[in-house]
């Protein structure tokens, strides 16, 4: 047996601490300009709706779906520096492209269209990073690591809007470079602040990452996609094939997950407007501050999983994730007798001294079209009647909803990286990259079609129908993890190389 060196433990740790940077940049990325978009879409293309801001959300997802199965492939076969400089340069242009949507005379809005598809193409050397960390790592440091990972991903999503709060600062207007053409305001910084760090990061891939592959007892190898950079070691002992019905059980499990958390970000802010009466600003201001606690419980999660997974092991604490997560959007269910306030009532109530007496007597279903005078400026408040759910179904009560969120914040990050760690320990030691690029591409697919179930069954059926099939999809995920428990199990132990 090749015993590991302390130089080769040092530089392979380094290496991985590189990855879980490149992730949470990554994460970054994305999240920082996401309360940004829509203003700034209004601002430089006055044709752009808030259908058009939906396909701008879910581009990001479908560029990093298309990427990420490539990128695995790439890193399969050729030394892994290459997919990640490639992406991540990729990254760097689109944030470039997106802060100059505005210079355009026409077609602004498919320009940023574009730009956010290709800051989601660039995304998508998550495959590759996580397909590095399994293959770096031995089957005792693995949940730890992916742990990690997920912990900076994380991180990453909860200080991206952080950034973007900063930079408001700056204001509307900003700087205006002219020989650059550049305006820098809280709109472009953000995106040319994820430029910088991607550079950065494109920095600390030439000057400290190193290819490095480790067998499930941590013994060094040599990995087919290593170019030279490893020393004297074992040929890789990966005989046996791998357990596909286990792959493609995990595979929809993850997309269930990320599933269920995208329709629950969504639904954060229609929900509370319809349910509380609050106006846009409280709503995007009250669930950023619940979507922050929720990702520093999560990442207070992620430090707990590492030490629970290895009393009980990884399986156990899947199947408690997602019971959590039925809990949670069990309670989510509206139960009580209160129905929401209509936003008609609103509207009448604050127009009645303005209104002739026939508009007064008007059936209410033509109240919403009553148009209300120009020096009026609050903006209508409660569950619009457009939704004919709002006449009876009972509204869910402030304390349901956070308890809900706590629950959700509490099972979402341990089924998150519970399925992560199963995944590579059941693949075993051959490349992981074209799998981890499957599994990132069904999670993408599942934030794309989070946000189109809550458009649709939310605003037509409500929170009953929504929340009903939300429950019911995870009751299905937790017999199908019932029905292929005893295989999710690691690659080395199904062959009986090692005891479990």
């Amino acid at each position: 047996n090749v015993v590991e060196t302390q130089e080769h433990y040092k530089s392979r740790w380094r290496s991985i601490w590189i990855m879980y940077l490149t992730m949470f940049l990554s994460s970054v990325g994305f999240s920082i300009v996401i309360m940004s978009v829509w203003p700034y879409l209004q601002k430089i293309d006055p044709t752009a709706d808030a259908s058009f801001l939906g396909w701008i959300i879910a581009s990001y997802s479908i560029g990093q779906m298309v990427a990420s199965p490539l990128f695995g492939l790439w890193s399969n076969y050729r030394p892994r520096r290459e997919p990640l400089v490639i992406s991540t340069a990729i990254s760097v242009a689109a944030n470039c492209l997106y802060a100059y949507v505005h210079v355009p005379h026409s077609h602004n809005k498919y320009y940023m269209l574009t730009a956010r598809a290709l800051v989601g193409f660039g995304a998508g050397n998550v495959a590759v990073v996580r397909s590095y960390i399994a293959g770096a790592t031995s089957l005792t440091e693995r949940t730890s690591a992916m742990a990690n990972t997920s912990a900076c991903q994380a991180v990453g999503f909860i200080l991206g809007p952080v950034f973007q709060t900063c930079f408001t600062l700056i204001g509307e207007e900003g700087v205006t470079w002219k020989f650059l053409c550049l305006q820098l305001n809280m709109y472009t910084a953000p995106v040319l602040f994820g430029a910088l760090l991607g550079v950065i990061n494109i920095i600390l891939i030439f000057a400290i990452f190193r290819e490095h592959q480790v067998d499930d007892m941590g013994r060094q190898y040599k990995s087919i996609n290593s170019d030279g950079e490893g020393s004297d070691v074992l040929d890789q002992n990966t005989e046996g094939s791998i357990d596909h019905v286990a792959v493609v059980a995990l595979n929809i499990l993850f997309f269930v997950i990320l599933f269920v958390f995208a329709v629950f970000e969504t639904i954060a802010t229609p929900l509370t407007m319809d349910m509380y009466s609050w106006t846009r600003k409280q709503a995007v201001f009250y669930n950023g501050i619940i979507l922050s606690v929720i990702g520093i419980e999560s990442v207070v999660v992620f430090m707990v999983v590492k030490i629970l997974s290895k009393k009980t092991g990884e399986r156990a604490i899947l199947h408690a994730g997602l019971l959590i997560v039925l809990v949670g959007f069990f309670i989510l269910l509206p139960w009580g007798k209160k129905l929401p306030n209509i936003q008609w009532q609103e509207i009448k109530n604050s127009s009645i001294p303005r209104t002739a007496p026939s508009e007064m007597l008007a059936p209410f279903w033509s109240l919403p079209e009553l148009q209300l005078p120009s020096n009026h400026t609050a903006e209508p408040v409660g569950c619009p009647v457009t939704q004919s759910w709002c006449l009876n179904t009972p509204m869910i009560y402030l304390a349901q909803y956070i308890s809900s969120d706590v629950l959700i914040g509490l099972g979402y990050p341990v089924c998150n990286v519970m399925s992560y760690t199963l995944y590579s320990k059941v693949l075993g030691p051959k490349p992981q990259g074209v799998y981890m690029g499957w599994l990132t591409a069904s999670g993408s697919g599942a934030r794309i079609l989070g946000p189109v179930f809550v458009s649709q069954i939310y605003t037509h059926l409500g929170p009953r129908w929504a929340f009903s099939l939300i429950c019911g999809v995870v009751v299905v995920s937790l017999l199908l993890l019932e029905i292929v428990y005893k295989r999710l199990i690691a690659f080395s132990v199904r062959y009986g190389r090692m005891q479990e």
